[in-house]
């Protein structure tokens, strides 16, 4: 990777032990941890920093801000948490995990609120070994084995839940977390407390500060622009962003709309015809899935060389942390399709909520089930593990919505999107900003919503809606899903482009069963994105020494017999 922390809980001798120092730009040595950092933005005001002192040190890696327009936000952080101690986090805002090894005895490593970038660790080579990439981590163990649950998860779900790893033996830092020398801990940063205030007014001015926070990131700047709501906002109010950027056929409404947009806001457009290289999980790709998600969601993964620019801005969870993705809505039958009535529903079964935003597909799973060595009814196992990851959130929340929504943020399938791209640029996460955050946790479910989102972002810029969503020409989103309804049922109406490519024609157009599954025939009838997941789980495991794993151990073969 380009960009890595790697850190042990010891001196620089056990560090050495494991990784080179040479690897790094800068080590940092403390009473309790070293830490190597590998960042060639290491300084960049809003990006990754070190500061060290007599007192110890501190390293800030990812994209963080402080108040004061403070340059160094390392030095800021220290300095203030030796003056207040943690309490110091809770003015840290950014994308980020901090490392803090100080003489007075508190030395840990943490991550932001929402767990926007990972943080692996394990204790199995008898010292505390931590770092952002699960293969490197991963290596330091000296036996590994597949841990059948996350597997299981991941399979059917697209996404390992909770702290759990494919391996045994190696742990994520968990949602609002701390990891010391002797234990994990809690914060108590994400926690839901609903109250009355005016939302649009607040979240326009909350997205406005969010936005000014990050317009000053250096060099040429580049927005992966979609026709739809969340990038569109940035692409109004970042006033030199030089190129725009979508993956889509090129004569699709979505492209099209998306070329209005930044013809509108004086920007170059280029579009990436979908190809194998959209469609194909190589290692370009599947390293970041960390064996964990889905390489699926790293729509731009193929296209990344030739992006010729510094900075990329993306509008990635806009729709979890302000629009609602993961509540429950209100639906009413209609020919036996549920329509949303733009209203929350009253008494959600959050299991079955989840599934369905999680994109489980039984019919897939019991395809999939019997493709596998496990003796295991999926639908009984995934609702068991959504349901334990549920009640693991239950205490940040307040309802069932908000413990559906912190579920969801907790395991947010798509950062994979995020951590690829904040390896080749500098990437600003405007929905991480901590203003935006605490309007989140602040804000009623029955107002986080697309049209709180839209009243906010016309006091903004009230131009932004010229070009609506192909799929969306309503301000409404109930007359939306009815239209989209309409259409897909009425012969000779064409349907609304969806807006990413078809996988399963490109699986089949590339040939992909034969280039990523040549002498797995029987798993060919599943659908292209279970064959994916597969695929992805394959290729990190090639990151580790072949001699510890062998190719897909979890499929069935002839002779193979059930777990």
């Amino acid at each position: 990777m380009n960009r890595e922390l790697f850190g042990v809980f010891g001196g620089i001798e056990t560090f050495e032990r494991f990784r080179s120092s040479a690897e790094f730009d800068e080590v940092l040595r403390g009473s309790t941890i070293t830490v190597g950092v590998r960042d060639r933005d290491l300084g960049t005001p809003g990006w990754s920093a070190t500061y060290d002192c007599d007192d110890g040190y501190c390293f800030v890696w990812g994209e963080a801000y402080v108040p004061g327009g403070e340059r160094n936000a390392a030095r800021w952080l220290f300095e203030r948490f030796e003056t207040v101690g943690l309490d110091a986090l809770e003015m840290l805002n950014g994308s980020y995990l901090v490392v803090i090894d100080s003489d007075n005895g508190d030395s840990f490593v943490a991550t932001d609120p929402v767990r926007s970038r990972e943080c692996f660790y394990t204790d199995e080579p008898g010292v505390r070994v931590f770092g952002t990439d699960s293969a490197t981590v991963g290596r330091t163990i000296s036996d590994p084995m597949l841990h059948r649950d996350s597997l299981l998860e991941y399979l059917h779900l697209g996404v390992t839940l909770g702290k759990k790893t494919a391996i045994t033996d190696l742990h994520r830092l968990p949602l609002d977390s701390r990891l010391t020398p002797n234990s994990v801990d809690s914060f108590d940063r994400f926690v839901y407390r609903p109250g009355e205030f005016d939302y649009v007014a607040e979240l326009a001015d909350r997205l406005d500060r969010a936005l000014q926070r990050r317009s000053s990131l250096p060099g040429q700047k580049g927005l992966l622009l979609s026709a739809g709501y969340d990038s569109r906002i940035i692409l109004s109010q970042i006033p030199d962003i030089d190129h725009t950027y979508t993956v889509g056929t090129p004569n699709a409404a979505e492209v099209r709309t998306a070329k209005r947009l930044a013809s509108q806001y004086d920007s170059i457009h280029t579009t990436f015809p979908p190809d194998e290289r959209y469609i194909r999980p190589d290692e370009t790709k599947t390293r970041y899935t960390h064996g964990i998600k889905e390489s699926l969601h790293i729509h731009h993964g193929g296209y990344t060389d030739e992006m010729g620019v510094d900075t990329m801005y993306h509008g990635l969870l806009f729709d979890t942390f302000i629009r609602g993705h993961f509540t429950a809505d209100n639906t009413v039958d209609v020919l036996g399709k549920p329509v949303p009535t733009g209203r929350l529903d009253p008494d959600p079964d959050p299991v079955e909520v989840l599934l369905d935003k999680f994109g489980y597909t039984r019919e897939a799973s019991l395809q999939l089930s019997e493709q596998t060595i496990f003796d295991v009814d999926p639908e009984a196992f995934v609702r068991q593990a959504i349901a334990d990851e549920l009640d693991s959130v239950e205490w940040r929340t307040n309802t069932v919505q908000n413990k559906l929504a912190c579920c969801g943020i907790a395991n947010q399938p798509s950062l994979t999107f995020h951590s690829h791209l904040s390896d080749h640029f500098l990437t600003p996460f405007l929905a991480t900003d901590r203003d935006l955050l605490d309007w989140h946790l602040r804000t009623p479910p029955e107002h986080r919503t697309t049209e709180t989102f839209l009243e906010a972002c016309k006091r903004i810029d009230g131009d932004i809606l010229r070009h609506r969503p192909p799929d969306r020409p309503y301000e409404a989103t109930v007359l939306n899903e009815v239209e989209g309804f309409v259409r897909r049922k009425t012969p000779f109406l064409p349907s609304f482009d969806p807006p990413w490519p078809n996988r399963e024609s490109l699986f089949e157009q590339y040939d992909l069963d034969q280039h990523l599954l040549a002498g797995f025939d029987h798993v060919h009838p599943l659908p292209a994105r279970h064959k994916l997941r597969v695929n992805d789980l394959r290729e990190w495991l090639e990151w580790w020494p072949k001699s510890r794993t062998e190719p897909l151990p979890w499929l069935r073969h002839p002779e193979s017999s059930t777990v």
